[in-house]
Parts: C-alpha cells; structure tokens; sequence
C-alpha cells in the first residue's frame, strides 16, 4: 500500500471534468482525494467523473471520500459518477448500497458518453 495520491484533471466540456485518481485512497489520503475534488467542482465543474482504474486499494476512508464528493457534486447542481471501478471497491459499492445512487461505469469514455448523451440531474425531470 502506498501513501501517495495523484489527482489529474480533464476538461473535455464545460461543466465536466474527468478526475484519473492514481494510487491508494485510505486515511492518510482520502483528504487530498476530497479536497481535490471539492476544488474542482467549487471552479465550476459539477459534473465530475473519477476515474479508478489506477486505485490500487480503498477503505472505508476513501469511501466516505467518494460520498462526500458526491453530496458535494449533487448540492452545486452537478453530479458524481465512477468509471473503471477495481473490483475490491466495487464489491464495497454494491455491499454498502452506494451503487444504487451513483452511477459506474465500466471504462472512463462510457462515462463520458453517458454524461455527454444526459443533462445534469438538478435539470433532469
């Protein structure tokens, strides 16, 4: 397990920014993951999609990370979505019934074609 974090962001259309989350999310840096994000949808891109296939482990922490992220999306009329999600979280995912609000996709441009093809859930009705 290591305890570094690598947040990197795209922008491929306003509003929507792509997340790619390298390395392990756990207590020591299930804050950065949070405050990254936080700082990404506080500059104007609700729509936020992490991208997971690079995290090699995430706890309980990271969890807690991941929902509070979404609250935030969610409250800045956005969303939060997950793509390439390692197996281990998803099984968290689904244990925890997480995966029946927010939405996971299996590689990072199904997301985005899904995000592209729907409006923002504040606008949907």
């Amino acid at each position: 397990m290591t305890h570094t974090l690598h947040l990197t962001v795209q922008h491929p259309r306003p509003g929507l920014a792509i997340a790619t989350i390298v390395g392990d999310v756990d207590t020591r840096t299930a804050p950065a993951l949070r405050s990254g994000a936080l700082e990404i949808i506080q500059r104007g891109h609700p729509r936020l999609l992490l991208d997971l296939e690079q995290v090699g482990f995430c706890d309980s922490a990271g969890l807690s990370a991941i929902i509070g992220i979404w609250h935030a999306a969610q409250e800045a009329g956005g969303s939060l979505s997950l793509a390439a999600v390692p197996d281990r979280l998803m099984r968290m995912l689904s244990m925890t019934g997480v995966d029946s609000f927010l939405p996971v996709h299996a590689t990072t441009a199904d997301a985005v074609a899904a995000l592209t093809d729907s409006p923002p859930a504040s606008v949907k009705r």
